[in-house]
Formats: structure tokens, sequence, C-alpha cells
């Protein structure tokens, strides 16, 4: 979304505030190209800012693998999309290996302390407000991202921990454009940044919002990276910079003259030494012979995602008329959503079905539902995975709870044929807007996706909160195989809507004769299993926005849904790198060569 600054005329340089951390710097040289779309051979990167996408790109000319070129995007977009990212937060890691041709996956999900209980987050018996759970250090889980970068590293990587962050260094040392996104984004959270004086001195320089086209630099992050770097991820979990994630999170260090009250966190350095990532078997659907494989619980991304499309397999959407494809595409989506609320949660906790949600059977059982003459009623009842029965249904409906929408995705491949779908985020946009003093990021606030309290009186709720348990997500980072071969990654931000973003992206490349790139750029809607879908103003001015609401759909202005990349294989060898054309200021994708 921005792009890294080496050269700013002189007209430029005098009217720009530079904003920095410490103190005010210029970088030098030319700042990399954006574009939505590239094409050619050697590998190709696809992420949401352009800075991260060219450390992507450094990495694999310089020889690295998929692997590799994913930390060093991901670590510069700890840099420049600070508000969605970083080694405060966690994510989920999807890697298709071309030398065995598995798919693998890491769940890298922060988790609540050991001694954390259901009552997490209630307060005399009632729940706190939501935006005083998000601001405090409450909601700050350990952090899975640093600890899944090194194991991606260690298993399938080429290059070392200190190598993938270099670039990352780079920028937070020179310094990103400031961009409209940046800013407004760094508006929307002003009134709880300014009362955090740590928060306020790196992102509201000299109190005030950062100004667009001014250089935003970070030398407090690059510090922080050198230091992983030279002494290793046990640096955070082992180490000073865990001591100070502790101290911040336990004595959140908040202006006693703003008057806020911000709710000291139970992590301690013994639940940060405790943690580690999971590995677990991707999930996995044949879809009009396609292998589509996702994250398996913690995240409901795969479990959901490929729930809907068994659905849609019922349905011959490549030869349905648009309104019909909308329709069934809502109604598979409000029908998964409904099994989702009431199976999915952290499986070291609960039994979840995924071999159940995803299976043929339970798949025809919830398409019976699907009618082509009119729409179901949301909250739906959710179906029963383990006894599959026909139009039927398990107990009372399970509504949705709130998901934050800062996130963000990257999708690489390389010259050898290796790919990876990841998708990290430290939660809400901003996150829990405590910055760690003297490191340069902020802290998750991922313990606001559990439930806080059961969502359906007299219904098991499997997310509520429990000790070093992972809360629900909805990140669905997806790999799709053609012959066993890879045929296109996807992935998107977005909270909950990522799972439809990624679903109606699969549909438009598979079923609807969509390019890569118009797929991840068609209007978007977004149906949950409420009463109201939420959709963009390009969907929502569709011609076939009467005839569906004639079917009963209704919708609501949902804003901007999402910010997809993806990467495609062509048959004659070359990548598509794609990104989004508008969304988020627009994507960057990048490949090694444009041509041979």
């Amino acid at each position: 979304m921005r792009a890294l600054v080496r050269f700013v005329p002189t007209l430029a340089l005098s009217t720009a505030l530079i904003c920095s951390a410490v103190a005010p710097a210029q970088a030098e040289g030319a700042a990399p190209p954006k574009t939505p779309e590239a094409v050619g051979y050697g590998g190709a990167v696809a992420s949401v800012d352009a800075d991260a996408t060219a450390a992507g790109i450094e990495v694999l000319r310089r020889g690295g693998n998929a692997v590799d070129a994913a930390v060093a995007t991901a670590a510069a977009l700890g840099v420049t999309e600070p508000y969605s990212t970083g080694i405060g937060g966690g994510g989920y890691f999807v890697y298709y290996d071309a030398h065995t041709g598995k798919v693998s996956t890491i769940d890298g999900r922060e988790t609540a302390s050991r001694s954390a209980d259901s009552s997490l987050f209630l307060e005399n018996g009632k729940p706190l407000a939501f935006a005083d759970a998000v601001t405090s250090g409450l909601s700050v889980g350990v952090p899975g991202t640093a600890a899944t970068w090194q194991r991606a590293l260690d298993l399938w990587g080429s290059r070392s921990l200190a190598e993938t962050l270099k670039p990352a260094e780079r920028i937070a040392d020179h310094g990103f454009v400031v961009d409209r996104t940046f800013q407004d984004q760094t508006a929307l959270n002003q009134d709880r940044f300014k009362d955090f004086p740590d928060t306020r001195r790196l992102f509201l320089p000299g109190g005030q919002l950062p100004v667009i086209g001014s250089t935003f630099r970070n030398p407090d992050l690059a510090a922080t990276y050198r230091e992983l770097g030279r002494k290793g991820v046990d640096a955070l979990y082992r180490g000073d910079l865990g001591a100070d994630i502790v101290k911040t999170l336990q004595h959140p260090p908040v202006d006693p003259a703003s008057g806020r009250t911000a709710r000291p966190g139970k992590v301690d350095a013994a639940d940060l030494a405790a943690y580690q990532v999971d590995r677990r078997q991707p999930t996995h659907v044949d879809y009009r012979g396609y292998d589509v494989y996702g994250i398996a619980p913690s995240s409901s991304g795969g479990t959901t995602v490929g729930e809907a499309l068994g659905i849609l397999s019922h349905s011959d959407l490549a030869s349905l008329s648009s309104t019909q494809y909308y329709h069934r595409f809502l109604e598979a989506s409000r029908i998964a959503f409904a099994d989702r609320n009431r199976w999915v949660g952290d499986p070291g906790f609960s039994d979840v079905p995924t071999r159940q949600l995803l299976s043929p059977q339970f798949a025809a059982a919830r398409a019976c539902l699907v009618s082509p003459d009119h729409t179901l009623t949301s909250p739906l009842a959710p179906g029963d995975p383990r006894h599959p029965a026909a139009c039927g249904s398990s107990g009372p409906a399970v509504p949705e709870t709130y998901e934050g929408q800062s996130t963000s995705h990257l999708t690489v491949a390389d010259r050898w044929g290796n790919v990876v779908s990841y998708t990290l985020t430290i939660e809400q946009t901003g996150g829990s807007g405590i910055t760690v003093p003297g490191r340069g990021f902020l802290l998750n606030n991922e313990l606001t996706d559990f439930s806080f309290t059961p969502v359906t009186p007299g219904v098991p709720d499997p997310n509520l909160p429990g000790p070093a348990k992972r809360p629900r997500s909805s990140i669905s980072p997806t790999i799709v195989l053609r012959d066993g071969k890879p045929f296109f990654a996807t992935g998107s931000p977005g909270g909950a809507t990522i799972i439809t973003t990624a679903l109606q992206v699969l549909l438009g490349r598979i079923d609807r004769g969509l390019t890569l790139e118009q797929a991840i750029a068609a209007p978007r809607a977004s149906q949950r299993n409420t009463a109201l879908t939420y959709a963009e103003p390009a969907f929502l001015a569709l011609p076939e926005r009467t005839a569906l609401e004639a079917l009963g759909q209704s919708f609501t202005d949902g804003g901007e849904i999402g910010a997809a990349t993806g990467i495609e294989r062509l048959p004659d060898g070359r990548w598509i790198a794609a990104a989004e054309p508008v969304r988020r200021g627009g994507g960057a994708a990048a490949v090694v060569r444009p041509s041979r």
C-alpha cells in the first residue's frame, strides 16, 4: 500500500512532515513500483504493500525459496502494516512442497494464559463492554508470529531468520511513505492511541496524525528485528523481549491523565515459554476435480469454506444465471456459518467434527436446504455433521460473534514450484492499542475473538475462553491443486468476511470463468447467517440486486470487504501475481522476471 522512500523531490522535502519514533530521517533511493497484477517467471509475491512485496521478491532473486520470501514479506508488513500485523500477533501458514507434492500447515494462533478460564471477560458476572476489553492487557494473547516464522524456516526454508529479517530492518530504519489508508487507520485509532504515551509517540508524532506523503520510520522495530535475528525467537519467548511484553500487558502503560482504565492482562513469562505452534493436517475437499486445501481448526476458515464448496457442488454454478449464482453462494455461506458457529473451536478443548463437516454426506444433507425460489431465514439452526439428515437441524441457532477486520494476507511462489499462502494478524485495526515501550510494535487483542459468554443459552459453545486455548479464527489461507500441481492460492483479511471473500474468489476463478485478477476485483457480499447480507456498494449496484431481493435476500452496505491477494501457475510455467486494484488503497503484485 505504500512505497519505500529513497528519493523525494526538493519541494516535497520542504513541505513533508517526517514522522519518526526517535528522530526524523529521510531514506534514499527510488520507490518500488506498485501494481495489482504481474506475470512472469522465477517466482511471484502478492501482498497489500509495495515495500513488503519488494522484500519478498528481493529474497527470491537472491536464491531464497517461497518460505524465505514469505517470512521476509511478513516481517516487512510488520513495519508498513503495523495496525494489521506484526510480531505482537499470530497467524496461519499453508505451504505446498513441490518436492513431495504435499500441503502442510502451521497454526500460529495466539493463546490465552494458562490461568485463563471461561470468566476471562466477565466482571461481577457480566461481560465487559467490547471496546473496554479490546483496549486492555486482558485481550492480549501469547503472540505466535515469531514462532511461526522460525518453524516454517526450520521445516522448509533455506535462509536463517536473521537473513529473512534484513529487508524489513532496512524499511524500518529508512522509512516508508505514509498513504491515505495509513493515515485513515491512524485517525480511526487516534482517541485511544493518544492515551498510551508510547503508542502516541510512535504513531502520533507531535500529537498529530502522520501526514500523507511523509516518511514514517520505526528504528525501535528495526532494533527489535535485529535482536530476533541475533538471539533467535527465544528472545521473545524466554528473553528480554518477552519480559517487556509481559510487563506491558500486565501493567498497561496508560497516561494517568487520560482517564482511561486499561485492565491488566494475565499472560506471564511461563505462558510465553510454554507457547508452541500447532502442526495439523490441512483441510481438504475435492471441488469439481480440484483439490482445495485450507487451515484446520483452531481457524474455522478451512472447514467453513470447504463445507460451502461441498454444498455448492450440488449446483452447476457455471451454467446458472448471475442471479442464481449469487443466490446460491449466499445460501451456502449462510448454512456453512450456521454450522461453523455451533461446532468449531480449539480442537484441544472440544471435539470439533472437522472430517464430518467436510464430508460429502453432510454437504448433501445441507444442500437440501437450498431452494432456487426463496431465501432461508437467519439465524438458521445448525445441522449435525456427526449424523447427517437431509434438511435436518440440531438445536437452536447459534449467532455469529464479532471479529475485528484488521489482518493481512500474502501469497508467494518460487522457481521450484513451492507455494505459500499466509495470513497474519493482530485482530482489531490497531490491535489492543498498546505499544511495547522501546520495541516498536503493537500487542494483539486476539482474545476478544472468544465468546465472552455462551452465545446461545443451553447450547455448548466451543469458543469460550480457557487455559492456553486458541480463540476461533476465520482466517482462510487456501491453496488449490490441479492434477497434484499448484493451480492458484489465495486469502484475505477481513475478520469473519475472510471466509466469504476466499469462497467468492474460488467460485469466480473455478466456476464463473473469471481470471484470478477479475475474481479478486469482483464486487463482494458476505452472508454469515444473519438477517442482512453485508455488501459492498459495487455489489449493491449490480442489476441482479432486484431479482435477489425478490427471492428474499436482504442487503445492507458493508463498506469495503477484504483485501485479497493470490498467485496462479500458468500452463507455460509463468506465474501470475494478483492483488487488489482498489481495496485498502490497492495491493502490490510482482514477479522475479517478466520474461525469460
